[in-house]
């Protein structure tokens, strides 16, 4: 499988029926959160979540950093396959998530796609200037840790948040 099996695409509102069974296949499969959506999980209104993801692409007011949200889409179908988020700066606090969330629908999982998605992502982050980016997962999501290892991530830190282990692996971008 080739990176060309899939492309990134940014949410718009034609799209809503396919992000809208997206979402319902991660609740379907008892995903308590859609990673790397930019917060569809807890938006019950999809003007309201693509409100959000626009309004965070320009500039987060919580945050003051820039937000991308793209869904990775496969050639072929054009069927979505997963939702991939980057954080164009980094402040402290989001430091502890780092730059990039991402998630694979649960059909589509282990079938190689993380890896791609994440390239392209990369590509991305090499294109708005970012030099390394961070990504945070659980410790116990082993699926998550191999994306990031094998996009050349290198584990940087392991802290305990909320009672849960997390990892940071970092990813020197040249």
């Amino acid at each position: 499988m080739s990176t060309s099996e899939l492309v990134l695409v940014r949410p718009t509102k034609a799209m809503e029926q396919e992000i809208t069974e997206y979402k319902e296949e991660h609740f379907g499969a008892g995903d308590m959160q859609v990673h790397g959506s930019g917060g569809l999980a807890y938006f019950d209104s999809f003007d309201e979540w693509l409100k959000h993801i626009e309004a965070i692409s320009e500039v987060n007011p919580e945050t003051g950093v820039r937000t991308s949200t793209f869904f990775s889409g496969r050639v072929s179908d054009g069927k979505l396959i997963g939702c991939i988020k980057i954080h164009h700066s980094l402040t402290e606090q989001l430091r502890k998530g780092g730059h990039i969330a991402y998630g694979i629908r649960p059909s589509e999982r282990g079938k190689g796609y993380g890896t791609k998605q994440l390239a392209l992502c990369l590509d991305f982050a090499r294109s708005i200037g970012l030099k390394q980016v961070i990504i945070s997962c659980d410790k116990s999501n082993t699926a998550s840790a191999a994306t990031a290892k094998s996009c050349g991530g290198k584990l940087t830190d392991e802290f305990r948040e909320g009672g849960v282990m997390k990892q940071h692996y970092r990813v020197d971008l040249k």
